[in-house]
């Protein structure tokens, strides 16, 4: 599983550019490929984007440049288009009849191929391969007069997910689509109103936070005024927030959904412990999204904590691994197992997820090698079965073990000498919500809106 995108963007502040620059810091671990940001000074907009990190895009002159009182920004990992092109930087900001815009868009719109082939059939040319470009040729193609008709004409037709920020010369307006897949958050700051994908974004800059842009809504700020709208034709859609943001995407530090990060994970591990209990002398986290939930099972099994593994921190994206033995020493690079502490104990290790399970077999491994007498797995989500279509980038269905093989399968498979997932109703049931309000497809493969077969074709390919 990988993270996706995160967007930032803030109104009416002389320090825009810099408040953005913060935001995108803040949501770095929702995509490390390229960072984005453009700024209006109410006749003009600029922007700066590269590959790369927030902190080695953005130095004090490329930010001195920036000025204006409107900007947003984007933190990218492709989960459409190819990773390498620079025309696929967000935000995307384009020229037109009426104007200027920029867009910036967490997400992934499933008819947006059918949408691009009609596009290009009508004449449109694209420059880069994403989805998100298909939403500024609609804007720009609508035949409504005003610019929030030409939008809202443009949204009526995208299907799938998007938390997205578009800036005109003078406004800043904030959209999420009508099921809700991604989350989006509406803050307060000395008098600027930010959007971000997080709440994390907002404790960084001393924001507060105000609420969530609601599914199918489309908040537009225009000379000081904040005005709200729902998107046509969305009355009859089935709210269908992602629940694995909470499972391992978002910050435990962040609220999303109106929910705590923190003590959804932490329920999460409480209900795992009461669901799978085992005797054991402690509870171990695989860091860092196992952490949390760990502590719940902890707590409430009454086995005691202890990071029986450090992370290193400092390790990139791309590690060479030019022969079997250096693939096995991969898992090692990040993380390090404490043989004082797990000697002759009976460990308990709690991580948030299995995709391949090689993974977790190498981790069984080294904590075996470090005198563990017996691991036993805990998984703080159901199996996951499913790909995912609406922004996260996931293996597809036959590189997930859980789709072919059984429980006591995997436990074979990863050498566990147990091996338990927390149940879909008790996930559903920590979120606080019911499972009308979640989109649960990556565990049951109950897909809140059709997929075309073109993505889904395309998604086997990769």
């Amino acid at each position: 599983m990988k993270e996706y995108c995160g967007v930032f963007g803030i109104y009416n502040n002389p320090n825009a550019a810099y408040y953005t620059y913060l935001g995108l810091y803040a949501l770095q671990h929702r995509g490390q490929e390229s960072a984005g940001i453009a700024v209006t000074n109410g006749e003009r907009i600029t922007y700066y984007r590269d590959f790369g990190l927030v902190s080695s895009v953005f130095k004090n002159e490329s930010l001195k440049h920036l000025t204006g009182f409107v900007a947003v920004g984007h933190n990218r990992y492709s989960t459409s288009g190819a990773s390498d092109s620079p025309d696929n930087i967000q935000p995307i900001v384009v020229s037109y009849k009426y104007g200027q815009m920029a867009i910036a868009h967490n997400g992934n719109i499933v008819n947006a191929l059918e949408l691009r082939e009609k596009l290009e059939e009508e004449g449109s040319i694209f420059r880069g391969t994403t989805d998100s470009e298909v939403i500024v040729h609609l804007i720009v193609k609508s035949k409504k007069r005003k610019f929030l008709e030409k939008l809202m004409d443009a949204l009526s037709k995208l299907k799938g997910a998007y938390s997205l920020l578009v800036m005109t010369n003078k406004k800043l307006i904030a959209a999420r689509d009508p099921w809700g897949f991604r989350p989006l958050c509406m803050g307060e700051l000395d008098g600027s109103i930010v959007f971000a994908s997080e709440t994390c974004a907002f404790d960084l800059i001393g924001a507060k936070y105000i609420r969530d842009v609601e599914p199918g809504e489309v908040v537009v700020i225009e000379n000081g005024e904040i005005s709200s709208y729902q998107i046509p034709g969305c009355e009859n859609c089935k709210k269908s927030q992602c629940v694995f943001e909470f499972v391992y995407f978002a910050r435990p530090d962040s609220k999303i959904f109106g929910k705590s990060v923190y003590e959804v994970r932490k329920e999460f591990g409480k209900i795992l412990a009461r669901e799978y209990p085992v005797k054991a002398d402690l509870v171990i986290p695989v860091p860092d999204s196992g952490v949390v939930p760990a502590l719940g099972y902890s707590q409430e099994s009454r086995i005691p904590f202890e990071m029986g593994l450090i992370r290193n921190h400092y390790v990139g994206r791309t590690f060479i691994k030019p022969d079997q033995k250096m693939r096995d020493i991969g898992v090692r690079v990040k993380l390090n197992p404490i043989p004082e502490l797990l000697k002759n104990k009976r460990i308990v290790v709690i991580d948030d997820s299995i995709v391949r399970g090689t993974t977790s077999r190498k981790i069984i491994r080294m904590l075996r090698e470090a005198g563990a007498k017996e691991v036993h797995m805990r998984i703080s989500s159901p199996p996951t079965k499913w790909p995912c279509y609406f922004g996260i980038d996931t293996p597809t269905r036959d590189q997930l073990i859980a789709s072919s093989h059984s429980i006591e399968e995997i436990c074979k498979y990863i050498e566990a000498d147990s091996l338990g997932y927390l149940s879909l109703e008790g996930m559903i049931r920590a979120a606080g919500g019911n499972k009308d309000s979640f989109c649960t497809a990556c565990f049951d493969g109950n897909y809140p809106l059709s997929v075309p077969e073109t993505i889904t074709r395309q998604a086997e390919k990769k």
